[in-house]
């Protein structure tokens, strides 16, 4: 091994499982806490000690910025996958309905996004140029396949979703934003003459 060169290991397969672990518990627990959550409860949900837990996310902040991250990261990935497997008007379906679920979750922790240190302004920039590429991605495919009109802005049609969980304050507001995302895609095609 070169001396100038750093030991660079890749994290072992039963590490990864932990974190992934550990992120899914957090989630849930960020998710559906009522208050403070407790870490310690966090790994032993996940079935980890509290050393594992502190060794990966040291700091309450950095495993709910990871929760967050892994979650909008999970989001752009599904853009690739749904590009992949499915004609170009569906995948572009099948991602706004996962936006809606993304958009759930992100009311749900944010406010202890909102109370990490620093407040959550970079990381929610990161994250929506993540969202941007995935649908610029989705709408362009199938502005090219001619299923959507080329005048469609993608940022629009997220708006519009978000804007739908924004003013909704009855529990059943994803079924309206799912509901909504027909509509959008409908309105989008293009007219004949």
């Amino acid at each position: 091994m070169n001396p100038s060169t750093p030991n660079e290991r890749k994290p072992r397969a039963d590490a990864l499982r932990n974190r992934e672990r550990i992120l899914e518990v957090a989630k849930d627990a960020f998710t559906h806490a009522e208050g403070e959550i407790s870490l310690e409860d966090v790994a032993r949900k996940a079935g980890v000690g509290a050393g594992t837990l502190y060794r990966h996310f040291p700091t309450r902040d950095a495993l709910l910025e990871s929760v967050y991250r892994a979650e909008v990261e999970k989001l752009a990935e599904e853009e690739k996958r749904l590009s992949e497997s499915m004609p170009a008007l569906d995948a572009l379906r099948a991602w706004m309905m996962l936006f809606v679920d993304y958009i759930a979750t992100k009311k749900i922790i944010a406010p202890a996004l909102n109370s990490m240190v620093g407040g959550p302004s970079k990381l929610f920039e990161a994250s929506g140029a993540m969202i941007m590429g995935a649908i610029q991605s989705l709408v362009q495919r199938a502005v090219e396949s001619g299923d959507i009109r080329a005048d469609i802005d993608p940022l629009d049609l997220l708006r519009a979703l978000v804007g739908v969980s924004n003013v909704a304050s009855a529990p059943d507001w994803q079924v309206s934003a799912k509901r909504l995302v027909d509509i959008l895609l409908l309105g989008s095609r293009p007219t004949t003459p």
